[in-house]
């Protein structure tokens, strides 16, 4: 049976863990491996995209780092419960065209007994920044 450590419930220390792993893996900008933190049927809604499923989860990651390029995230732990954790995150990238973004948003996140996230809500907003402003380097 595939699981994905540290299991629910959380305490404060494996929200934490879980969080950074998040990080960890959407900052290597690759699809499969982020994908693997899933449940083969998860459920997301990404600002005003819904999608379902690891395949679909590949293909929006994919896009997404075609078009976001220069791609670096930062989460932070806001709350958690039993099967569920909150975050808070911002990150920044640079479009095709040289532009760059700061991505600000909340994530609500549930997870099954495996490990694995079920349900993946997102709300993010992208504020235009200079170069010079950037956080991540």
């Amino acid at each position: 049976m595939e699981q994905k450590h540290p299991l629910p419930p959380f305490t404060l220390e494996t929200a934490i863990e879980k969080i950074q792993m998040a990080e960890d893996a959407w900052n290597s900008q690759d699809p499969e491996k982020v994908s693997k933190a899933y449940t083969v049927d998860s459920e997301w809604r990404n600002r005003d995209t819904f999608i379902n499923g690891r395949e679909e989860i590949v293909s929006f990651l994919q896009k997404k780092w075609a078009k976001e390029l220069n791609y670096q995230l930062k989460k932070e732990y806001w709350a958690h419960t039993g099967n569920r954790i909150a975050v808070r995150f911002e990150y920044e990238y640079q479009t095709k065209e040289g532009k760059w973004f700061r991505a600000y948003g909340n994530e609500n996140w549930e997870f099954d007994e495996n490990g694995l996230m079920m349900k993946r809500y997102a709300s993010i907003n992208d504020v235009a920044i200079q170069e010079e402003e950037r956080k991540f380097r």
